[in-house]
């Protein structure tokens, strides 16, 4: 067997697993969340590190822009955007406070703070779900295995069973371009394609 077929193989076994592991129940109330907020015109707030990061964006840019349907635009911020107010914040401040202070900026009462962190225990983004809890922001956790530090700390936690960044990336990216899909059919009337 060849290194990519291994590597196909391990992927595929992680999708597998979140597919037994997962409660299909827990990531549609999360995407009911978020389209009953978006549609109160209560923004949906996204953040991440590094790949994650990347994800946050590209998230952002799915339902800000669109994923495969005519619709309006949604209010969905990408905390990982602005790098005027990510250097400001981190070079005067702290990198640990750089997306709770934008929850601050940016978070309505009601609103989703989703954030995505493989371990579960990224410093900022846990700063971030305190922050949105004061102010009355549902948070969903999108993490690797058990979830980490903001598995006691999210209202929904989407883990993908595995200690693997690069897997758990990737099956993010097939829960997230689901969620993407669902949330935009809620806000058309256009035929799917």
């Amino acid at each position: 067997m060849s290194h990519l077929e291994i590597y196909l193989k391990s992927s595929a076994q992680v999708i597998e697993d979140t597919i037994t592991h997962l409660a299909s129940e827990k990531v549609e109330e999360v995407i009911k969340v978020v389209v009953e907020n978006l549609k109160q015109k209560r923004p949906l707030l996204v953040c991440g590190n590094g790949g994650s990061a990347a994800d946050a964006m590209h998230i952002a840019g799915e339902l800000v822009a669109r994923f495969k349907l005519d619709r309006p635009g949604l209010n969905v911020i990408s905390l990982n955007d602005n790098m005027s107010t990510l250097t400001a914040w981190s070079n005067d401040c702290s990198y640990d406070t750089v997306f709770a202070r934008q929850v601050d900026a940016y978070g309505k009462n009601g609103g989703v703070l989703l954030g995505i962190s493989t371990s579960g225990n990224s410093k900022n983004i846990i700063e971030a779900f305190k922050i949105a809890k004061n102010m009355g922001v549902q948070t969903v956790a999108m993490t690797g295995k058990d979830g980490g530090k903001l598995a006691d700390m999210a209202d929904y936690l989407i883990d993908v069973p595995s200690k693997n960044t690069a897997l758990i990336q990737q099956v993010h990216i097939c829960l997230y371009h689901y969620m993407c899909e669902q949330i935009e059919i809620a806000f058309s009337t256009a035929d799917l394609f």
